[in-house]
């Protein structure tokens, strides 16, 4: 028998669209060629005991590069994405110099083609947007509401949307932020960072956008309220008749044109962590309160939020040490998203095709990713290997940011044992492949 394949992976319990299913996957120049028959490849993985799933896609990453490279760059980044079962990142574009136009999009292109072991997509700021179009951003965002006026944002998702981009939007409102902060400026305990960026200033800014576009991604919805007035807006829209296109998923059905998305930290931390954290733990939008955590599940088990996100936003220590009104804002967190949400999966917290969803499947068609967040013929041989009974605790020492640090020190996790990309083995307990081996996702530069 002839080896018409260069790699098989056998013996697993594979995730497929149809569900769970004990079939050989055969690999042919990075893409999947064949599920199950007979077959020969010139290598094969076994995966016995374990499970096989699409690789994750990360749609909200700061790596940092170029221009706070001591933080993170893209080699660190995409090592600590691979490591964590994330086979594709998209960035955003608030680095040094911010991506703004097409000159500081190369610029982060040369970077992340020298170094990610990643595959990846560049998002753009709020700048020369039908230039960054043609450079190949993936959306344009995450846009921070509260640093712009309501008239600068109205046109900012005007235009975006007059280009056939997707505008993803930190939502915040500045107005309140800024009033709130006056008020509260000679309190300094870590807390306070949460009543300075209250609910409210999530809520006003939700609002305003939907009023202003009707093809938005919500990032990292932090509250209860804000994810009931998503909840309600699709139900306008759907009644209105702007559902048509909508995808489904456990009864849930999304409208074309408005999804959202939700962060580990906002599921599993909240105002009560301060107390041991303190500072480490400022982030915008920032933590709330238990209550909110449970809605917020609720939400991602039921789909109404369509992804999770890690909003991997790296700071050394010494810098998140500061007092709360100087620590900068932000978590680590691409290489714990997948093992912390797997271990959630074990406990019956969340379904594992609901977590597969959020991981691979729909922000790959949110984010127009054709060949990636799932199994099947000719889609991109993106796979991760996971044993679910080994669980482990997370430990900083063993992650591989340039942040040293985690949020999550102690809690139980499952990483995954092995990171395939585009049929290479880029992650087996230590980096397999060179620097320079992830892949530009995006539009072709023009």
């Amino acid at each position: 028998m002839d080896i018409n394949f260069d790699l098989a992976v056998s013996n697993g319990r594979v995730f497929t669209p149809q569900g769970l299913k004990s079939i050989e996957i055969w690999i042919r120049e990075g893409r999947i060629a064949a599920l199950g028959g007979s077959h020969r490849a010139a290598e094969r993985i076994d995966a016995r005991g374990m499970l096989v799933l699409p690789g994750c896609i990360d749609a909200h990453v700061h790596f940092r590069d170029p221009g706070q490279t001591y933080k993170e760059d893209w080699l660190t980044g995409s090592v600590s994405a691979a490591a964590g079962g994330v086979s594709t990142v998209i960035d955003q574009p608030n680095t040094d110099p911010r991506t703004l136009d097409r000159r500081s999009f190369e610029l982060k292109l040369q970077s992340a083609r020298a170094r990610s072991v990643v595959d990846y997509c560049i998002n753009g700021g709020p700048g020369r947007i039908e230039e960054l179009k043609k450079a190949g951003v993936q959306a344009i965002g995450e846009i921070f509401s509260y640093e712009h006026s309501d008239t600068d944002l109205a046109g900012i998702l005007a235009r975006t949307r007059g280009l056939g981009l997707l505008a993803t939007v930190h939502a915040e409102d500045g107005s309140i932020i800024r009033e709130r902060r006056d008020e509260l400026s000679e309190q300094h305990d870590p807390s306070v960072h949460s009543l300075a960026r209250p609910v409210e200033a999530e809520l006003r800014a939700i609002e305003k956008v939907l009023a202003w576009s009707d093809r938005l991604h919500i990032c990292h919805l932090s509250s209860g309220p804000g994810l009931r007035l998503i909840e309600r807006a699709r139900q306008k829209r759907a009644l209105e008749g702007m559902g048509e296109g909508a995808e489904t998923t456990g009864g849930h059905s999304s409208p074309a044109g408005l999804s959202c998305e939700v962060t580990t930290h906002h599921l599993l931390l909240n105002v009560d962590d301060y107390r041991r954290q303190g500072s480490y733990l400022k982030m915008n939008p920032p933590l709330r309160s238990q209550a909110d955590n449970e809605r917020l599940w609720d939400g991602l088990r039921t789909g109404s939020i369509d992804i999770l996100a890690s909003d991997h936003a790296p700071h050394l220590p010494e810098e998140k040490a500061e007092e709360i009104w100087e620590a900068p804002s932000g978590v680590p967190g691409v290489e714990t998203m997948l093992p912390l949400m797997l271990f959630a999966v074990r406990r019956n917290f969340l379904s594992l095709e609901r977590l597969v969803d959020a991981l691979a499947t729909r922000p790959a068609r949110i984010f127009s990713l054709a060949h990636k967040g799932s199994i099947g013929a000719g889609m991109d041989a993106d796979l991760v290997l996971v044993d679910s009974k080994r669980v482990t605790e997370i430990r900083a020492d063993r992650l591989h940011s340039r942040a040293e640090w985690t949020p999550y020190e102690g809690m139980k996790a499952i990483f995954p044992r092995m990171t395939i990309i585009r049929g290479s083995v880029v992650w087996d307990d230590g980096l397999e492949v060179e620097p320079g081996y992830g892949r530009f996702q995006g539009m072709q530069l023009q």
